[in-house]
């Protein structure tokens, strides 16, 4: 491997969202504006604010062998099912790939709260004394680190199996750190994306004394995230997978992959401001899109489309606005856009 300009491309898609598990039933999803959100039914809200979220319709046991699905994250199996799904999509089967060649695919992921279901589930039976139904492996797979492990692990990929957790960002930073060590030469492939299932009790009551979660649509679960709407009363909270495989170009163009686009650029910041918050003035976020612009070559001028972070909370959106305002100028109004979130909710670090 050597570094270089390479320019790196996506050759792999896998999803799991609420709205459509696999990749084309999510893109149809989208395409039709079809919501995934619903009341929940992972564990009894009736008593909260909330009663709503974009839960996942899947069975974890097609992914994880029975006798080790109580030592895992309801996460875990989500991770595992978008990877195989990019795999195949970009044509990679790691039982044919050589031990080299499983050496230089990295894993490299984002996620919010990692395994905090699997470590909800293990206190609810130490304090009510079934202390040995728990699982041995309490302390491991109760890490956020643990997701990327078991990817590894499921396909014997021995190259970098990092997590990066930054919040609502983690999985746009694991896409930009998997740009630059595919720069760099660190890897060959790199299965990148993001996984978050956090739809529990202990972590929807935090969110609701918050008071950032969305109370007034109960009644209307598909019209309760609604990012950008002057009636917005909150964010929607949701789970799910999303997993690229990236790639330099040559390595794409010599196997013949299909390639759906390229990571042109990548730009992080921080407000250093508040554990919450975000600072008004909009100047870190705006900073950051124009790093990604500069690192990309490209101008203000050039760009047509946003996807917006769109939580639906009051700040957010009125930040996020006054940010691209600042980065792109007058071309601002000029922008088409959109925010995913209002069908799909807020899968917090998988987004």
């Amino acid at each position: 491997m050597s570094g270089g300009p390479s320019r790196i491309v996506i050759t792999g898609i896998g999803v799991l969202s609420p709205n459509g598990v696999g990749r084309e039933s999510y893109f149809a999803a989208v395409a039709a504006g079809r919501s995934g959100i619903r009341t929940i039914t992972q564990f009894d809200a009736s008593s909260l604010p909330c009663r709503i979220a974009g839960e996942v319709d899947f069975d974890p046991l097609q992914w994880v062998d029975p006798k080790n699905i109580r030592h895992v994250s309801r996460v875990v199996p989500m991770a595992i099912a978008a990877t195989e799904e990019a795999l195949r999509d970009a044509k990679l089967d790691p039982s044919r790939l050589d031990l080299e060649t499983r050496r230089n695919i990295g894993v490299m992921l984002g996620s919010g709260g990692g395994a905090v279901e699997f470590s909800e589930r293990m206190y609810e039976l130490w304090f009510n004394d079934a202390t040995k139904q728990a699982s041995i492996y309490s302390i491991p797979s109760g890490t956020i680190g643990t997701i990327s492990s078991e990817i590894s692990m499921a396909y014997d990929f021995h190259g970098f199996s990092h997590l990066i957790s930054t919040g609502c960002t983690s999985s746009t930073d694991a896409i930009g750190y998997a740009y630059r060590n595919l720069k760099l030469g660190v890897a060959d492939y790199i299965i990148c994306g993001g996984a978050d299932a956090t739809i529990t009790a202990a972590v929807m009551t935090g969110f609701c004394v918050m008071r950032i979660v969305s109370n007034t649509r109960n009644h209307d679960p598909a019209s309760a995230s609604r990012p950008f709407s002057r009636d917005r009363d909150g964010f929607v909270l949701s789970e799910g997978s999303w997993m690229f495989v990236m790639e330099r170009e040559e390595t794409a163009r010599a196997r013949g992959a299909r390639i759906y686009g390229e990571v042109a650029g990548y730009g992080s910041t921080c407000d250093a401001y508040h554990r919450v918050r975000l600072d008004e003035s909009g100047e870190e976020p705006a900073r950051a899109m124009s790093l990604a612009m500069k690192d990309a070559r490209v101008s203000p001028s050039e760009v047509g489309y946003l996807n917006y972070h769109g939580t639906s909370t009051d700040l957010n959106d009125r930040v996020e606005t006054r940010a691209v305002k600042l980065a792109f100028g007058k071309k601002a109004n000029a922008l088409a856009g959109s925010a995913t979130k209002s069908m799909i909710g807020h899968p917090q670090g998988a987004c």
